[in-house]
């Protein structure tokens, strides 16, 4: 890409909304359309279309589009992919069945597991081994390699997948299955060696089989979207961003695009993490609550933390463990069903329950009038007065209040005699709860105290909870920047061109070799910056991180590293930084245990320069609104008059005291009485605790 590049436009499709952001050198124009789960690239070519008119321009002028996306995600979770036959080391056929011995609920004798993508009927095996240490122990029986790929191109799989143990190590058996099977068939092989080579055989295994599962539906897509975009004169080139918040093109998106599952959440952490930078926040939760599901991420020291696994489709209400393990780098963030879709319901023990299960954008809220009986998150807010029947996505959807009304007293206030006003805010109460314990728990996780970190809310629906969730977590200050509602679209196009490379080599300290390590981390770093390279031609940076572990431990712990060449004397180095970061996790070091590298991360991305600094104003002039309507107070526990104030009519340096509602075309941020509002120098909105100066 050039540096000369000035109009970009961002695109991310939701589980109900599709966003779209155009900027026009400097200047954004964007959108929020319905998404169209029969033809997901439609929503993309009305939003092109609508905000391409807004801004005046034709689609032949956008420079660069950049798309993040669920349907990869989506297909996993609705079992929508291929049928896909996994080709695999004799002896482990039932590796992707049998998982691991954790159990996440130990006394739970029903405990439900996720059924695996492939089925035991179309899972093959054939002889040959690759040792611990990357030996060959047995040669491939290419002759049965050959006599399964017959049988696999008469059942008429749609992809293969190949998980060979130890592969990680040595993926010469992989490559070569590769070839033996692709003169036979002509459908998508993906190679465990490529797609995850990292150790641990049930989540390499169960990243390939997902990868070759979604590839051929994901490769559909990427191609018919590119071709629409082309007949509407929109040539300009398309990069994917990816789970660990990169951009990579569409090509190796085709290839990889298991490394689209936690793309759009990845654009919102990128969005949080620039405004943190931009404020000089060091400490931050960013809060991306859509139309589905509500995220969590920390970010420390202006970046989103990172992780080599998650878990989609997670049997037991989100509970960890209880989903499928995708082996990839990825931005970690904690996510609950908890959108504005959610649906509300009443159990068995007479508690209100919200999600994981969503309304989406068909049938969509009962109060949307497209079909829905059952009351989501957002018809709870309509009730609440939290938005405007007249004024929702800009006036493009129309509420009604009837409905959302009706829905909640048949499923939640007739079950539990409660009026309706009552039972909307139960359902508010207990999302908003869900959120706050999610929040809770994953900063407990990762040694954070979260009452200590500033919020960033972004995404249609979070605005409207934000003030809630900082009153149940303590928090003081939350930030809502300017297009929050579309916030993931316009984290695509602060995304640098970036992957992540890794590698699993258990190296014990003691053994240390400094020519084998120098080794790997080049073949590293040559195949991060190479698909970096195949989206810019700038300055690239690179950062090295080692996972490591004391011996006989079941994880690793992520270690910085310098990004040199190493010499035989820099082990104590090693040991040093891997002491002191294991410190900070548990507490203390261990004297004594062996120390070993386990496996090794290369991270490669064109240099962005930093955000233009932006002071922090906790001040401000009191500004008044003649519009008002009520607004249910939690604190209060009581609907109050609350101020009706447009965004745009408010200057830097205004002060909204709450209650209040700042409404804007994609999203309203309430103000509860807890706290008021400082309109910032960039325009961003400051909500920030009575009492509160700094």
């Amino acid at each position: 890409m050039s540096e000369g590049r000035e109009i970009r436009l961002g695109a991310d499709i939701g589980g109900t909304f599709t966003d779209v952001v155009l900027d026009v050198n400097g200047v954004m124009h964007s959108t929020k359309v319905l998404t169209n789960y029969t033809a997901p690239e439609q929503a993309i070519l009305d939003g092109v279309e609508i905000v391409t008119q807004a801004a005046g321009i034709a689609p032949g002028e956008i420079d660069l589009i950049i798309h993040g996306t669920t349907l990869a995600t989506n297909a996993l979770i609705e079992r929508r992919g291929a049928r896909t036959a996994l080709v695999t080391t004799e002896g482990f056929r039932d590796v992707i069945e049998m998982r691991t011995e954790n159990r996440f609920a130990q006394y739970d004798l029903n405990i439900k597991l996720p059924l695996p993508l492939i089925p035991r009927e179309d899972r093959f095996t054939v002889a040959g081994r690759i040792g611990a240490q990357g030996q060959e122990l047995q040669p491939l029986d290419e002759a049965a390699l050959r006599e399964v790929a017959q049988a696999i191109k008469a059942e008429g799989f749609g992809a293969v997948a190949v998980g060979f143990i130890h592969s990680y190590m040595n993926g010469a058996h992989e490559a070569r299955a590769r070839d033996i099977l692709a003169e036979v068939l002509d459908v998508p092989i993906s190679i465990s060696s490529e797609v995850s080579p990292q150790m641990r055989e049930f989540e390499r295994f169960n990243t390939v089989c997902a990868n070759a599962y979604v590839r051929p539906q994901m490769a559909s897509y990427l191609t018919r979207l590119q071709e629409r975009l082309k007949e509407m004169g929109a040539g300009c080139p398309v990069f994917m961003i990816h789970s660990g918040g990169g951009l990579i093109t569409v090509e190796t998106a085709s290839a990889f695009p298991v490394r689209l599952v936690e793309s759009g959440p990845a654009g919102g952490a990128i969005f949080a993490a620039d405004v943190a930078a931009r404020f000089g926040l060091e400490k931050v939760v960013s809060y991306d609550m859509g139309g589905t599901t509500a995220k969590i991420c920390l970010i420390d020291d202006f970046r989103p933390q990172t992780a080599r696994t998650f878990e989609v489709a997670r049997t037991y209400r989100f509970s960890k463990g209880s989903g499928m393990p995708i082996s990839i780098p990825v931005i970690e963030m904690i996510e609950i069903g908890a959108g504005g879709g959610s649906l509300a319901w009443v159990d068995a023990m007479g508690r209100i329950q919200t999600g994981p299960e969503s309304a989406g954008s068909e049938p969509g809220p009962a109060c949307y009038g497209r079909g829905g009986e059952r009351p989501a998150i957002t018809d709870a807010d309509l009730v609440l007065g939290k938005l405007d029947p007249d004024n929702f996505a800009g006036g493009k959807i129309r509420l009604s209040v009837e409905a959302a009304e009706a829905a909640i007293a048949q499923e939640i206030g007739a079950k539990l005699g409660l009026g309706t006003e009552a039972a909307a805010f139960g359902i508010t109460e207990v999302v908003d709860e869900n959120m706050a314990n999610a929040a809770r728990v994953h900063a407990v996780e990762n040694g954070k105290d979260i009452s200590e970190t500033v919020m960033i809310a972004f995404g249609g629906a979070a605005p409207l909870h934000a003030a809630r969730l900082c009153e149940k977590l303590g928090v003081d200050m939350c930030l809502i920047p300017r297009g929050a509602g579309v916030g993931s679209a316009i984290g695509f196009l602060k995304a640098p061109f970036g992957y992540e490379a890794l590698s699993s080599r258990v190296m014990a300290l003691s053994g240390f070799d400094a020519d084998v390590l120098n080794a790997e981390l080049d073949a590293l770093k040559e195949t991060a910056e190479g698909f970096v390279r195949a989206g810019t031609d700038g300055e690239i940076t690179r950062e090295v991180v080692a996972y490591m572990r004391y011996a006989g431990q079941g994880w690793e712990i992520p270690v910085p590293m310098p990004d040199r060449a190493f010499v035989a004397s820099d082990a104590g180095e090693i040991e040093a930084a891997f002491k002191t970061r294991y410190a900070q996790f548990f507490g203390r070091a261990v004297e004594g245990p062996e120390i070993e590298i386990v496996t090794w991360s290369v991270k490669a991305q064109d240099a962005r320069p930093l955000p233009d600094p932006q002071p922090l104003e906790t001040g401000g002039t009191p500004v008044q609104s003649g519009a008002a309507r009520a607004i249910f107070d939690p604190v209060r526990g009581a609907a109050l008059d609350s101020a009706i104030i447009e965004r745009e009519a408010l200057a830097p340096g205004a002060r909204v005291e709450g209650p209040a509602v700042i409404v804007e075309e994609e999203t309203a941020s309430i103000v509860s009485s807890s706290f008021d509002a400082v309109v910032q120098g960039d325009g961003t909105i400051l909500l920030i605790r009575k009492g509160v100066t700094a």
